[in-house]
């Protein structure tokens, strides 16, 4: 079974809802520099880009052993990842250093990309090219994180918590989505 273009990108913005969510943040917390915003969109992307395919590979080493299972479990790891999400929007507790430094970067594009080397062990679940979704998104993240630096510099205040809300949700829905398609297809 493999993932169509459209759930592909909306799997890569939900994907992208924890980076944009901190970008948002640096955007509140620094002097908005487009070259600073562009650096934190490099790496946001490039890692959101790297982990799918790290966990594709991982997931090719376990398929023979649970591809009966696949369904089941991209509906499991999407939905714990969403819900997580969806939790981590309603906290308050938020990252509030105002530095810049590649070495926090680092550490933040690891974070937020956690979920998508999950995603990457999916897609090998279900057997999807991994080519066309990382680049889809690598670039949505890019993008999403550009904005987001310089939307938390302007108006980022108004509605940080609701944009985790919404990546989960997204995430849940398509979780949701392929165990339907196993089900009823």
């Amino acid at each position: 079974m493999s993932m169509d273009y459209i759930s592909i990108f909306l799997l890569a913005i939900g994907l992208a809802m924890d980076a944009f969510s901190v970008s948002i943040t640096r955007g509140l917390t620094m002097k908005f520099n487009v070259k600073h915003a562009f650096v934190i969109a490099l790496f946001f992307g490039g890692f959101q880009a790297i982990m799918p395919v790290l966990g594709w590979i991982s997931g090719i080493q376990l398929q023979q052993y649970v591809s009966t299972l696949a369904p089941w479990i991209a509906f499991t790891l999407l939905s714990i990842i969403g819900i997580k999400m969806i939790y981590e929007g309603f906290s308050d507790d938020k990252d509030e250093n105002k530095s810049f430094s590649l070495k926090e970067l680092l550490i933040l594009s690891i974070a937020t990309s956690i979920d998508a080397f999950v995603v990457g062990i999916t897609f090998a679940f279900l057997n999807t090219a991994i080519i066309e979704p990382i680049i889809i998104i690598g670039l949505v993240t890019f993008v999403l994180s550009f904005i987001g630096v310089y939307i938390g510099k302007n108006i980022g205040h108004l509605f940080e918590n609701k944009i985790e809300i919404f990546g989960g949700l997204i995430l849940v829905g398509i979780g949701l989505k392929i165990l339907l398609e196993h089900l009823f297809f």
